[in-house]
This record gives C-alpha cells, structure tokens and sequence, in this order.
C-alpha cells in the first residue's frame, strides 16, 4: 500500500502554493493525500513566520504529534516554511522536539521527496536549509486545491526590509521568473481547466522578467491567453504601484477591477518608522488613480494597529484613511515583536491593552463600511466563477465576483468550475447571498 500524507499550512498564499507543489511532488512519487493528520504516514506542517500567533499554533502543533510519534516509530514529522529560516527556530526543535524528522526551509521545498527518502534509509534526522534561493527550479508539479482556480508564483524572496517583517530574511532577496516560463504555465493550466490564476510575490509590483519585462508588461502577455477568464494577483506595494500597472486596468479585460493594497497605517510618521517609502497622502493618490481608471474596483488592505510609538493622533490617521478610501475589506493585526527585525528593537512598545482597544475601534468601523458596501450589490447581476460547495449548508454553493466579493446561492454541482449569472438578494458583512438566474432572465 502507499504511503499517507498529510500538510498542515499557515500563512499566505505563498505558503498554500508551497503546499499544493510539495503534495504535487508526494503524489507524483506515490503518496497519497489525507484529510486528516491522524490517518497520515507522513504529516507535514508548513509554517509561517509573519505573527506571534502563527509561531504558538505551530509549536502547539508539534507538540500534538510527541504522543504519534512514540506509540508509532514509523510516523514521519516534516517541518518547513519562514520559520525553519530562523536559527533560534531550528535551535528550539532540535532541543526540545527530537521527534521531528525532517527540516527544511523555504528555497528548498522541492527536496522533501529527497529528504524523506534519505531518512527513510538512514533512520536519522534529516536537516537541510538554503540560505539564499539560488536558481529558481521550474517544472515542480502541483495538486491545486481547486480545479477552476490556480496559484502561480512569478517571483519570490523581498528587498523591502519594512522594519516590522521577517519575510526578506526567510524568503531571501527578489527573484523573479522567466515571463515565458510564467506564460508557458500558465498556458498549460488552462489547457486543464483553469479559468483564473492568482499572481503571487512578495511584491508583485517590483517583478523583472527578462530584459525590460515588468509587472504591466506580464499583465498584458497573459491578457492574450485564449481560454484564460481572469487574472488576479497579491500582494501589491504602493511605492511601486505603477501608472502603467493603472493603465492596464483599462486595457486588459481579463484583470479583475480588484486590488489588495497593504497600507499599514494611515500615518505618516508611522509610515516613515515602518520604512514603508510613502506617505499618506501618497497612497491617498494612488486610490484616486485606481477609482478613475476603474471606478467599480474593489479594494483591499492589511493594517497592523499598535506599531511601536503609534500615539492616539496616529491612529485616528488610520481612521481617518479607511474612511476615505472605504474598503471592501481589510486584514487587520494586532502589532507583534518578530525577532530579528529592526522594529524589535524600538523601545516605545505599546501595552496590549491600548492595542487590543485600538484593534476593535478598526475591526468595528471596517466591518461597518463593508457592510454598507455589500448593502449597494443588492439587485445587481454578478458573473460569479463557481469554486464549490458552500460552508453555509447543504445544497448551497460558493464563489467570486469578478471583485473578489464572495457569494453563496442555491445552485447544483454541475456549476463548479462554470461562471454563471447571480442576482445578488442579500449583502452582509463578509459575503453576499444570491439566486442564479435563467438564460432568459439573463437576455
């Protein structure tokens, strides 16, 4: 029989398409994929570096699997992702967790077929960690997690050094792909059903292809893909938020009128203290060029509250921003020490109490304009493109608007992986219920 396995992942979209590759690869070896842990040969935790809470589920995590461990010898723990980039990290598994078998970082996840065999043979502990990413391998296969939808990575690593991240010291320094290696990929996914790719980078807006190749210019390349619906991408960063990239909103149909647009705080002196290279007024400007070129474009950001030093004046800045800007969405984050950043350093830490209070004024008037926003689709007519059964009931199904809005309807599973017509009947805080209408409603 084969070997189970099973992936636990944390973190960003880059870490779920590490995960997709990395069960891709297991798959093509013989492996099979489980839905639980517990049925699994080999369970993987994929980890994630960004906020303090990720680090105590995965320890939490780890910890779950001593007991597996040590009633089977057989079990395999693998670990990889940001974390396994941080000696102090590594340091603390090899000390306290001597029933992880595998680790590895996140320039290396296409060796886990190699390391798994190689602790299979030698029955001991398998460590092995790039520093730097080195050549960018291509060609690694991927089991995606929807078939209509794909993730594809056209660069990796950051060269922001924001003073709050971790990420340019796990993924290392920007690479970016090959644009025909992207268009050949992307090509060949929707020759097997795909209808919508995810651009991925850290910074998509500082993409270098070959030559003079940008991020617009990549924009418009897989625009002429027939048989691709739509293209979307994440993360953007303002300070390199091109008038060209605009443009394309305007020229490329298959762009989807949506955009993640970090923000972080609506102060500039914050701003300036995150290393972040705009101003308020700045990244103001640019949502005005976007509402222009695209005025049903949907917008969304991340906002970390209680930064080091951010006084009450700071944050009635950020306040004041999502008031103006008005987003559809926003993720938000209670601010926390990430070791080895410059902002650990700062000594105007804020008490979590000023922190939390501060998190649920935003949370509450973030979630307050979504809901007005969501209020206004009541009577449109959405293309939705149908990802699968819905988490709200039985014979109810979900998927996106063109603007990423989620939508649950009652539908029929012939509809997965289609693109229908919605009438929207009900806006709600985070999502919109709908019925699908007839071809003759549709006329």
């Amino acid at each position: 029989m084969s070997k189970t396995f099973h992936i636990t992942t944390f973190g960003c979209q880059m870490n779920e398409h590490d995960s997709e590759i990395m069960a891709g690869m297991l798959t093509e070896k013989g492996f099979r994929q489980v839905g639980e842990r517990s049925e699994a040969d080999v369970a993987i935790i994929n980890t994630c570096s960004i906020r303090e809470n990720a680090d105590k589920r995965f320890f939490g995590t780890l910890g779950q699997l001593k007991r597996r461990k040590k009633d089977n010898p057989e079990f395999l723990v693998c670990v990889c992702g940001c974390m396994m980039q941080q000696q102090h990290v590594i340091d603390t598994i090899k000390a306290k967790y001597p029933w992880v078998d595998v680790i590895f970082g996140t320039h290396n996840i296409h060796q886990l077929p190699e390391l798994i065999d190689n602790v299979l043979a030698e029955k001991k502990r398998q460590i092995e960690i790039w520093p730097d990413g080195g050549e960018i391998v291509e060609g690694l296969p991927s089991k995606r997690l929807f078939d209509c939808k794909a993730l594809v990575n056209i660069m990796f690593g950051c060269n922001n050094f924001c003073t709050y991240c971790i990420v340019p010291y796990t993924r290392g320094r920007e690479r970016s792909r090959r644009p025909e290696e992207i268009v050949k990929e992307v090509r060949n996914l929707v020759g097997d059903g795909v209808k919508e790719i995810m651009l991925l980078g850290q910074n998509v807006n500082s993409y270098k292809g070959d030559g003079d190749t940008d991020f617009a210019d990549l924009i418009y390349m897989l625009n002429e893909i027939d048989g691709l619906e739509r293209i979307r991408f994440m993360t953007s960063h303002p300070k390199d938020l091109s008038d060209k990239l605009i443009k394309a909103y305007t020229e490329c149909d298959k762009l989807c009128r949506n955009i993640h647009l970090p923000v972080q705080s609506g102060s500039s002196r914050i701003l300036k203290r995150m290393n972040r290279k705009y101003t308020k007024e700045q990244y103001l400007e640019l949502i005005g060029k976007l509402r222009k070129a695209a005025g049903d474009m949907t917008i969304s950001t991340d906002i970390i509250v209680g930064f080091p030093g951010e006084t009450e004046e700071d944050f009635e800045e950020t306040l004041d921003l999502v008031r103006k800007v008005r987003y559809d969405s926003a993720f938000t984050f209670l601010y926390s020490v990430r070791k080895g950043t410059p902002a650990e350093k700062f000594t105007d830490q804020i008490p979590e109490e000023i922190k939390h209070q501060r998190f649920n004024r935003l949370v509450d008037l973030i979630n307050t304009i979504s809901a007005e926003k969501n209020a206004e689709y009541v009577g449109r007519v959405e293309e939705v493109l149908v990802e699968g059964p819905s988490k709200t009931g039985s014979r109810t199904f979900a998927g996106r608007t063109d603007g990423f809005k989620l939508v649950n309807f009652k539908g029929s599973e012939d509809m997965v992986g289609q693109l229908v017509k919605v009438e929207i009947t009900e806006g709600k805080t985070f999502s919109l219920e709908g019925r699908v209408i007839g071809e003759a409603e549709q006329r």
